[in-house]
């Protein structure tokens, strides 16, 4: 009879622990996985703001090609990074969240004072930039509050040197 009501006893020890040790586990474990979403949202953002660095840098915004014009040849970088496409009409942004707002462009033309002929090493350069976040920060929204709360993203900038002057 003693040892039955050891056995019994030992098993609600046993659930008692398993109940402390379970949500700190819960809690790491979805942390974690919240964190690496986290994570994955910044890495697109990034990786989208440097292919639309790398398509304006590709363009010549003083002398546009026929039929262009320097606001869509920027209005088709700002959409490389929201969708990835010239054209987001229908298309879901490539993170959930990113509006065409948060995406601002500056190059020679638009922004002459710190894009047009800046010195370097071996004489002058034109500079694109594209940034995401500078007027609207980006936020991500935790699916899971209570393990990490949601959080603005500072802005993420690319800059490159124009290959037109």
């Amino acid at each position: 009879m003693q040892v039955l009501k050891q056995k019994e006893m030992q098993k609600g020890v046993a659930a008692i622990e398993m109940a402390v040790v379970l949500m700190p586990m819960l809690l790491l474990c979805f942390g974690i996985t919240e964190l690496g979403r986290a994570l994955y949202y910044y890495d697109g953002l990034a990786k989208a703001t440097r292919g639309a660095a790398r398509y304006l840098s590709q363009q010549s915004l003083a002398s546009p090609p026929l039929g262009e014009t320097a606001d869509s040849i920027r209005l088709k970088a700002r959409s490389l990074a929201l969708c990835g496409a010239n054209d987001c009409t229908g298309q879901p942004a490539l993170v959930p969240g990113l509006s065409l707002a948060m995406i601002s462009v500056c190059d020679p033309v638009a922004c002459p004072a710190t894009h047009n002929n800046v010195p370097t090493g071996q004489g002058t350069t034109n500079l694109v930039s594209v940034t995401v976040g500078a007027s609207t920060p980006f936020n991500f929204a935790s699916l899971i509050p209570w393990a990490v709360m949601s959080m603005d993203f500072g802005p993420i900038s690319i800059t490159m040197a124009s290959s037109t002057n």
